[in-house]
């Protein structure tokens, strides 16, 4: 007995964390999440990050955040980045993750993996094994969740419409949204929930792709700024983890700081929906509701500490959107600058690589008719519908889920605007000098990052009207 006791005090089967006494031992390297449980301060050699240049450190100012060195082996310049999200895993962004050798342990695993293969064979669709873990179940429920919220709200609003019992509720309901309120556009964010904000339940859609969050250097929380985030994608899944939720802890990376990811302002007319959409934080993209939140409250009550995320492609952009290509609608697009200068806001661009990736859409070189008519539901309508498919929850070939696709989005250096109240009196070449450095920023950072995080792009960097 005394000898059970004393060896269950001592640890079982203790371990080197360093790659090169692994290596010396003949023992696997650790992965990127035992290194940083472990205390670590290096990545193992035989690691993703290690291979595309992430040495790790820990950055010790930021909590939460880990500090990475992004070898450009030209530049250097260093990034400070989100932790990987839960459930991080190395998937390198095929549409069709492999599995690995005798992952069948038994023969029902066995016979249902050859029943998955015959049924693949007939209806030449690749469907998803049914031994996943729980962590994945869970980020492809909650992916499905946020890509049919719309039709989920509309839904249940429907449904209500439909009890006579609530008839009297939704009645005023509908003239209060209809008529009354402003709550979108009225720069107060009185409706914003940080607890929604913060659930647990985002982490798991940032670690679907996976997705991190990447700074170039500290924003300090006495100026307002507007993000600009490209590209604009199919639905711009980035920009709503990043800037939508805390899942890549923007509040750590940029303390004292309060983003609104901003939306089509039809958004808020949607019954249900709008109420969800405005606890989230998100606000009208309207120009009444930029220059409201960038002129109330923060830290003197007249917008300092607070930026906006306006994704400046729009819904022209997303018809451009194809994988391993960024193709950004740009050298017209001057209005965010303006309102920069009315506000007195700084300009910040984003640059999110693999946004691009996560859907395949019907190319408009191929089918100009399709493109024709797309532009013209856009001129008539307002929004385009983009012919995208990527995987379902079941298969990896056909439905509306993204691919699981690694998301990196990185914020550059900002870009600071002298304000002039006088909205007649705007100087054009001071709107034309701001815009020429927003590009070269952007530039910058598709030049310092694409060989890290794009490294299986087929063009370069292009900006169009």
């Amino acid at each position: 007995m005394s000898s059970r006791s004393s060896s269950s005090s001592a640890p079982l089967n203790p371990e080197p964390s360093r790659a090169e006494d692994r290596a010396t031992l003949g023992l696997p390297p650790m992965s990127y999440v035992q290194a940083v449980v472990s205390g670590t301060r290096e990545v193992p050699e035989s690691s993703t990050f290690e291979k595309e240049g992430f040495p790790l450190q820990i950055d010790s100012q930021s909590p939460g955040a880990s500090s990475l060195n992004t070898q450009d082996f030209s530049q250097g310049n260093g990034l400070t980045s989100s932790p990987p999200p839960r459930g991080t895993h190395t998937h390198r962004g095929s549409a069709r993750p492999r599995r690995a050798n005798g992952s069948q342990r038994n023969g029902t695993r066995s016979d249902s993996g050859g029943s998955r293969r015959r049924t693949s064979e007939r209806t030449g669709l690749h469907w998803a094994p049914l031994n996943v873990g729980l962590d994945r179940r869970l980020q492809t429920l909650v992916v499905l969740y946020h890509t049919i919220t719309i039709p989920i709200f509309l839904t249940a609003f429907f449904f209500s419409c439909a009890i006579p019992l609530f008839w009297p509720l939704l009645l005023p309901y509908l003239v209060y949204i209809s008529l009354f309120s402003d709550t979108a556009t009225s720069g107060t964010l009185v409706r914003r929930s940080p607890f929604l904000r913060s659930l647990r339940i985002w982490k798991y859609f940032a670690s679907y792709f996976p997705a991190r969050l990447h700074r170039s250097v500290p924003l300090p929380a006495t100026r307002k700024y507007i993000f600009g985030y490209h590209p604009h994608g199919i639905i711009s899944h980035g920009a709503f983890a990043a800037f939508g939720t805390e899942a890549l802890g923007f509040s750590t990376l940029f303390p004292g700081i309060t983003n609104t990811l901003l939306t089509l302002d039809s958004n808020f007319r949607l019954p249900f929906y709008r109420d969800y959409a405005l606890a989230m934080g998100l606000a009208s993209v309207s120009r009444e509701s930029c220059e409201n939140i960038l002129s109330k409250g923060g830290l003197d009550n007249a917008g300092m500490g607070r930026a906006i995320t306006i994704v400046v492609g729009g819904a022209s952009e997303s018809l451009d959107a194809q994988p391993h290509a960024i193709r950004l609608v740009l050298k017209r697009r001057k209005g965010f600058v303006k309102l920069a200068i009315r506000t007195g806001a700084d300009l910040v661009p984003v640059l999110a690589f693999g946004e691009n990736e996560l859907y395949e859409q019907v190319s408009s070189d191929q089918h100009p008719l399709i493109r024709k008519v797309q532009l013209l539901v856009k001129r008539t309508l307002g929004f385009t519908v983009p012919l995208f498919h990527a995987r379902g929850v079941f298969n990896y070939d056909v439905g509306l889920m993204p691919y699981r696709r690694p998301l990196n989005i990185v914020v550059g250096r900002p870009i600071q605007v002298v304000q002039q109240h006088d909205r007649a009196k705007i100087d054009d070449a001071y709107v034309d000098e701001l815009h020429d450095k927003y590009v070269r920023e952007l530039q910058r950072l598709w030049e310092e990052y694409r060989g890290v995080f794009a490294t299986e792009r087929t063009s370069e960097l292009e900006i169009v009207a």
